[in-house]
C-alpha cells in the first residue's frame, strides 16, 4: 500500500532549515519555550481583533462569531484529511464540549460588546483576564502561587494602565460590564484547555474548539444573516486562519509551562495593538504608550529570565 501523499511538499532546503531551528528551539528552557508560544499567540490575536472589530461594525456580531470559527474549522480540515479523522478523536469528548460551550459563552459576551466600546476601554477591560487565570490556576489546577509571577503580572498591568487610562472615555455604558463579564468566562475556558493538554494533543483541542463553537454559534447567526461582500468573506477567512494559529500557539504554551507563568506576557498584546494602530491606522503612539510599553517589556524580560532559571520537569 502506497503511503498517503501530503497536501503540501515544501522544498528540501526549507525542511532542513526548519529542522535546525526546531532542534535549536528544543534546547531552550521549557518555561521559556512556553513563553515564546504565548507571545506568538498574542501577536496573532492582535491581528485577529483588528480585523474582527472592523467586521462587526458592518455585520451582525453573532454572524461574525460563527463565520470566524467556521473558517477556522475549514482551515484545519486539510490536516484532518492528511492524517485521518482517527488522529483527531479526543480522549475526553465531554471535556472538549465543556471547553467549547464555555468558550462560546465568553465569545457571545465579547462579540456583543466589541463594536460598542472604544478600543482603549476594551483593551483595559481585557487585561483583567490574566488575574482571573492566575487565581483559577492556583485554586483548580494546584499551580504554585509564586510571588515573582504575581509581581510580573501586577507590573505588567500597571504598564497597561499607564497607556490606557489617559485614553479611556467611559462611553461604553453597560457594554463595559458585558466585556468585563467575558474575562472570567474566557479564563475558565483557558483553564479547561490547560487541563486538557495533560492528555490531548494541541491539534485535537484546536479542532474541537472550532467545531463546537461553530455548531453552538450557528443558531444565533441565522436570524440576522446578511450576505457578506467579497472583501468581508476574505476578512473572515483571515480571522479563521489567525484565530486557529493563535489558539494553537496558546495550547502549545499551556502544554509546556504553568499557565500562571505565561500570564504576564499577555500584557505584551498592548504593544502589538499599538504597533498595528500605528502601521494600519496611522495612530502615532503617545509618550504614555511608549512608557507603558517599556514597563511591560521590562516585566516580561524579568519573569522570562526567572522562569528560565527555574528547574521544571514538563513533558514536551
Amino acid at each position: 500500500m502506497k503511503p498517503r501523499k501530503t497536501f503540501f511538499s515544501p522544498p528540501r532546503q526549507w525542511l532542513l532549515a526548519h529542522h535546525r531551528s526546531r532542534r535549536s528551539f528544543a534546547g531552550w528552557p521549557v518555561a521559556v519555550r512556553g513563553m515564546v508560544w504565548m507571545v506568538l499567540g498574542g501577536m496573532l490575536f492582535s491581528l485577529l481583533n483588528t480585523i474582527a472589530r472592523e467586521l462587526t461594525l458592518h455585520l451582525d456580531v453573532y454572524q461574525s462569531q460563527f463565520l470566524r470559527y467556521l473558517f477556522g474549522l475549514i482551515f484545519i480540515l486539510p490536516w484532518v484529511w492528511r492524517d485521518g479523522w482517527r488522529a483527531y478523536m479526543p480522549v475526553n469528548m465531554v471535556g472538549q464540549f465543556w471547553r467549547g460551550g464555555v468558550h462560546t459563552l465568553g465569545l457571545i459576551l465579547w462579540f456583543t460588546a466589541l463594536p460598542k466600546i472604544p478600543l482603549a476601554d476594551m483593551t483595559a477591560i481585557g487585561f483583567t483576564g490574566p488575574i482571573f487565570i492566575m487565581i483559577g490556576a492556583a485554586w483548580f489546577l494546584g499551580e504554585p502561587m509564586r510571588k515573582d509571577r504575581w509581581i510580573a503580572a501586577i507590573i505588567g498591568f500597571a504598564g497597561v494602565l499607564v497607556v490606557v487610562l489617559p485614553k479611556m472615555s467611559g462611553e461604553g455604558g453597560w457594554f463595559n460590564l458585558v466585556m468585563l463579564a467575558s474575562s472570567p468566562v474566557f479564563a475558565a475556558s483557558f483553564l479547561i484547555t490547560k487541563a486538557l493538554t495533560r492528555y490531548e494533543k494541541p491539534g485535537v483541542i484546536v479542532l474541537w474548539q472550532a467545531l463546537t463553537v461553530s455548531v453552538l454559534s450557528l443558531p444565533m447567526a441565522l436570524p440576522h444573516w446578511q450576505m457578506p461582500t467579497p472583501m468581508q468573506w476574505l476578512g473572515f477567512a483571515a480571522t479563521g486562519v489567525l484565530g486557529t494559529l493563535a489558539h494553537y500557539c496558546l495550547t502549545r504554551a499551556f502544554a509546556l509551562a504553568d499557565i500562571s507563568a505565561t500570564q504576564s506576557l499577555r500584557f505584551l498584546d498592548l504593544v502589538w495593538a499599538s504597533l498595528l494602530g500605528w502601521l494600519v491606522f496611522g495612530d502615532v503612539p503617545s509618550q504614555s504608550t511608549w512608557l507603558g510599553a517599556f514597563v511591560i517589556l521590562w516585566a516580561t524580560v524579568w519573569i522570562a529570565r526567572r522562569e528560565g532559571r527555574r528547574k521544571l520537569v514538563v513533558p514536551d
